[in-house]
């Protein structure tokens, strides 16, 4: 994809298609950019907010984790963002802790939009995430009108 994109960005690509070419990719990313919930050791829930939500970094960040800690003064949670490979490794590796009891630790992993977030009884995509794939449809569609001459 980074080369895809060098090639727009390259000298002899200019004018509405450079410009495309950059409105394509910048969709792009936006598309593959995943929102999670991040805090540390709240009670309760706490963190699963609008204020809470962060973006991920694009390639690096793919996956929400969810800790949740079971302390003497109740449950606690931490939530952020992770790579998928340091979470699955960090939530096979605490199996054997996760109890649900006194001192115990569960991490999860998931990867969608604000997964780290409460259990949903039903979910409801938002607009925001349900009308990525539309968007860079209507994007390719009218990069090909523009490219391709009309007969």
């Amino acid at each position: 994809m980074i080369s895809a994109l060098r090639i727009c960005l390259q000298s002899r690509w200019r004018g509405e298609f450079a410009e495309l070419c950059g409105i394509f990719f910048f969709l792009l990313l936006y598309a593959l950019q995943i929102q999670c919930y991040q805090c540390e050791e709240m009670k309760h829930n706490d963190c699963s907010t609008p204020e809470y939500i962060v973006n991920c970094t694009v390639n690096v960040q793919d996956m929400c984790q969810k800790e949740v800690l079971v302390k003497p003064d109740g449950i606690h949670y931490r939530k952020s963002c992770a790579s998928s490979g340091a979470c699955l490794i960090a939530s096979s590796g605490y199996q054997q802790f996760c109890t649900g009891r006194l001192n115990s630790v569960c991490i999860s992993c998931c990867n969608t939009p604000l997964c780290n977030g409460p259990k949903r009884k039903r979910p409801v995509p938002s607009a925001a995430t349900s009308n990525r794939p539309l968007l860079l449809l209507l994007l390719l569609v009218s990069l090909a009108l523009k490219l391709l001459p009309l007969t």
